[in-house]
């Protein structure tokens, strides 16, 4: 058997797909598995639609998911001269001809057939004139067998193909001398050596044509996986306008890539029970054995709770470094590292399902300050911070100001705040903590309280319940 070789070949023409991204994963991961090599190609022929700025963000797309290449990235353009060197060769071999049939006589015929109730296929017209290349303007076209099954063994789909009869001869080079598609990703495969074609089940229709060329050339083809298509919620065609499908976009939403390449490998593949992989049991289980035939659907649930996974069980080191700038962001300023982050950071694990949610719980204790009066405090300081609840921060407040320093911990907080509950008739610790939370977080929600105050430090708690308690003043006196 030769060395595996894959390829992912997408079109510089827009940002990394998310059915793009998990073709390339599944090329990627079945050379990894089988110790063969990954290649990048990118196709740029479209020179129109054709950008530097999107082949930076395909690149980009997949060095963050991990998908590291062996070879590349090649430009299918740097390779024109091969194609036309191939075109040379068929004509010359009579495996294809030149067609001097204009757009518009082409119409009429295909025109004529459809109105007779015929299938439209190129009629042969100029197979046999025999044009040379002072024919004037023309097309190649190559020369396909009147009959018979242009098949392969699809590594998913098992016996697959088309006869020759309902494709007819379909060019290969246009009239101003450009290749076409079909023709240039054959030679592009054969050059490189591609021994497995895994690609979308959109192009299966493409196949049979390009065996055809494979055939006309002599050489055997690679062996073809055709992927079935990602389809949104309720079996619905992912829709740009509708489902989230770039994979920027789902960087730029705080998803890990070790949980967007997990949630990947798994739409329409499984391995098990298993829900969780990392990058290396990937590349150790990864086959295509197991890839379905029907569409699989993108969960975005499914993708949250996969993700969450991750985070709770990531190395602090290298979530610090992911969460960072999702952090800095929120708070405005540059984030201190040491024991208090990694402190706050693993007590607030468990309540982001991405970092943007873990970066935003995060900073509810590492805030510099808190504003009462903003829009979203005001419905928390109504419900807490009301002026029954004035005596009861008063008093802790005024026996948190005489705790000193080295007794500002979990087990110091609770002393004060068991001994304030007992001098108020057994009191419930939540009605007391609830109003303290408030105003020392801006929000209802937050850790225990002795961690949030501990966390949160000495002085700024106490100049926040210092805030807290005049507001409460104030509206004490006016109610």
């Amino acid at each position: 058997m030769p060395k595996v070789r894959t390829r992912f070949a997408p079109s510089p023409t827009g940002f990394l797909h998310l059915g793009s991204a998990r073709t390339a994963l599944y090329n990627w991961a079945f050379a990894r598995h089988h110790g063969g090599d990954f290649v990048l190609r990118i196709e740029d022929t479209d020179r129109e639609r054709s950008t530097l700025e999107s082949e930076k963000g395909l690149i980009e797309g997949l060095e963050w998911l991990g998908l590291d290449w062996d070879e590349g990235p090649h430009r299918q353009t740097d390779q024109a001269h091969r194609h036309t060197e191939v075109i040379d060769q068929l004509l010359a071999s009579g495996a294809a001809y030149r067609c001097a049939c204009t757009k518009q006589e082409l119409e009429e015929r295909k025109e004529a057939t459809v109105a007779r109730g015929e299938k439209w296929t190129y009629d042969g017209r100029c197979r046999d004139a025999g044009h040379g290349p002072e024919c004037g303007e023309h097309t190649v076209r190559l020369r396909l067998p009147p009959e018979g099954l242009l098949g392969w063994d699809d590594l998913i789909f098992g016996p697959s193909g088309q006869d020759a009869s309902e494709i007819g001869d379909k060019i290969i080079r246009r009239s101003d001398g450009g290749a076409l598609y079909h023709l240039t990703v054959v030679v592009d495969d054969i050059d490189m050596g591609i021994t497995h074609v895994i690609r979308g089940a959109d192009h299966v229709p493409n196949t049979p044509f390009q065996i055809a060329i494979y055939r006309a050339l002599d050489i055997a083809p690679p062996i073809f996986a055709h992927v079935p298509l990602i389809v949104g919620p309720g079996g619905k065609k992912l829709s740009k306008r509708r489902d989230p499908v770039a994979i920027e976009q789902f960087r730029a939403e705080g998803y890990l890539a070790d949980g967007m390449r997990n949630w990947l490998v798994r739409i329409g593949w499984s391995s098990g029970d298993e829900e969780i992989f990392s990058r290396d049991e990937i590349i150790d289980k990864f086959d295509l054995d197991h890839v379905g035939r029907s569409s699989a659907q993108a969960d975005p649930d499914k993708l949250a709770w996969v993700n969450h996974q991750h985070i709770k069980t990531l190395d602090m080191e290298a979530l610090i470094d992911q969460l960072e700038p999702f952090l800095a962001e929120l708070l405005g300023h540059g984030i201190a590292r040491g024991p208090r982050l990694e402190r706050v950071v693993d007590l607030m694990r468990d309540r982001g399902k991405t970092l943007v949610e873990l970066a935003e719980q995060c900073a509810i204790l590492l805030r510099e300050e808190v504003d009462l009066a903003a829009e979203s405090a005001q419905k928390a300081v109504k419900k807490h911070l009301k002026p029954s609840a004035l005596p009861l921060v008063e008093a802790l407040t005024a026996r948190l100001t005489g705790l000193d320093e080295a007794h500002w911990n979990e087990a110091g907080l609770e002393q004060v705040f068991e001994a304030i509950c007992a001098e108020n008739g057994d009191l419930k610790l939540g009605k007391l903590a609830q109003p303290v939370r408030v105003a020392v977080t801006g929000g209802p929600v937050s850790p225990g309280i002795y961690e949030t105050l501990a966390l949160i430090g000495r002085a700024s708690c106490l100049e926040r319940l210092g805030a807290a308690l005049e507001l409460m003043r104030e509206r004490a006196a006016s109610a």
